[in-house]
């Protein structure tokens, strides 16, 4: 085969047969085809498309590059989640040692940031010392002990993603639907998984735009996981205001640490429930989401689920100081402070402007090789539906290195609209997909 000629296909509107996208993964993953000839083809497939039969052999591929996990010998329930990605989008992380302590074993394996959204692997490396890189002997290890785990992918498991991750990045690619869900869904069968709960992001700081584009993901992920045997519930959920105050690295782990203490902003707080909820439900630990939400709130209160979260860190070699006293996580030297220049409401908060601008405040990756800075961030104070005072603080930005500060600063003050009339609070969830 020629992978030139595979491009020229694709480009043109052309179908992939099984055994040419077997071949371009296989190669690829190789190192026998080089990243921009990659680029070429993933541009191809962002403009037109893969139908059915090709996503199933995509995904399919990608799956096969690498090993599959066995778990079969942890007792408990295997149930993970993944989000599609958005701007303050933190909830793994207080997520998965609350479900943990729930009694639903985790085996979460998280990518790092994708153009104007965070990654979890990125956050989660705001702790010093905390290792993201396990093998699979030592992810199974830990797993077995504590219920959780939370790393990246190893260099044996779906190797193909962990490359086309960061080149999807790279080359504007994101924003796919069946890069997005091939992506996901590979990564999640090679868990050997009970079940998936998905967070389907809608709106301006998400990938999927509107509500059609955003179910039409859903249902693809869904439809990918019962062919594949595996039981996936899908929430469609909004993105068109920053989850939580904070969006950066280090800040996103200290309010991540809140949400384990039982505090915590409202939104972020009821979308942890939500997700968690349907974890517990699936996997037969809850008999009904208020059963679920119920057991969560037990382990916050007890503080078992901080425990929790604080042994695992100590197992991945994290420095558990910063989670006793999070004052101890990177902070960065400056700040600027962005004020409303009139009364009213706050109509709107854009999530892309938001993450744009942390990104170029150094959160955020422009190549794939770029080295994030855990300390840089947003405190989003402004939410939308809110009654403000002229000279009121919308947001506080965080920096280190001023390069890039006076295009974060306009993004960030373009983000806010403020107007006289009212402004409907936008649900937190707008839809399942079952």
């Amino acid at each position: 085969m020629n992978f030139i000629s595979l491009i020229h296909a694709k480009r043109d509107g052309g179908r992939l047969t099984d055994d040419e996208i077997q071949w371009l993964i296989a190669e690829y993953s190789a190192d026998r085809i080089p990243d921009y000839q990659m680029a070429s083809m993933l541009m191809a497939v962002f403009l037109i498309g893969l139908d059915p039969d090709e996503l199933t052999a995509w995904t399919d591929a990608m799956l096969r590059s690498g090993d599959v996990l066995d778990f079969s010998h942890v007792a408990a329930p295997k149930i993970d989640k993944h989000s599609t990605g958005g701007v303050g989008d933190k909830v793994s992380i207080p997520l998965v040692p609350i479900v943990a302590s729930c009694g639903i074993a985790v085996p979460m394996i998280s990518g790092r940031g994708l153009g104007h959204t965070g990654g979890t692997l990125d956050k989660l490396e705001a702790i010093p010392g905390f290792r993201t890189a396990l093998d699979p002997p030592e992810f199974s290890k830990i797993l077995e002990r504590y219920g959780m785990v939370m790393a990246g992918q190893s260099e044996t498991l779906v190797p193909a993603d962990r490359r086309l991750y960061a080149l999807r990045d790279a080359s504007g690619t994101v924003p796919s639907i069946p890069l997005i869900s091939s992506s996901i869904m590979s990564k999640k069968l090679a868990e050997g998984l009970d079940g998936l709960v998905l967070d389907v992001k809608v709106g301006s700081g998400a990938f999927m735009k509107d509500l059609v584009q955003a179910r039409q993901l859903a249902k693809i992920m869904v439809g990918i996981g019962s062919s594949h045997g595996t039981t996936v519930t899908a929430l469609i959920t909004n993105m068109s205001q920053p989850l939580g105050r904070e969006v950066g690295n280090a800040s996103e782990i200290r309010e991540s640490i809140d949400v384990l203490h039982g505090r915590g902003p409202p939104d972020l707080v009821e979308l942890t429930f939500r997700l968690g909820a349907e974890m517990l439900v699936l996997g037969g630990v809850a008999q009904d989401l208020a059963a679920g939400r119920a057991q969560m709130e037990t382990v916050i209160a007890s503080g078992e689920a901080f425990e929790k979260f604080k042994e695992v860190v100590a197992a991945q070699d994290g420095d558990t100081s910063v989670l006793d006293d999070p004052r101890l996580l990177p902070r960065a030297r400056n700040q600027h402070i962005i004020t409303a220049e009139r009364s009213g409401v706050v109509i709107e908060a854009n999530a892309l402007d938001i993450g744009v601008g942390v990104a170029r405040l150094g959160a955020g990756r422009e190549t794939k090789d770029d080295v994030i800075d855990p300390a840089v961030g947003t405190t989003v104070t402004a939410r939308v539906g809110s009654e403000i005072e002229a000279g009121a603080v919308l947001a506080t930005l965080r920096y280190n290195d001023d390069a890039n500060l006076a295009d974060a600063i306009r993004l960030t003050e373009g983000a806010f609209v403020i107007g006289d009339g009212p402004a409907e609070t936008p649900p937190l969830v707008y839809e399942e997909v079952r």
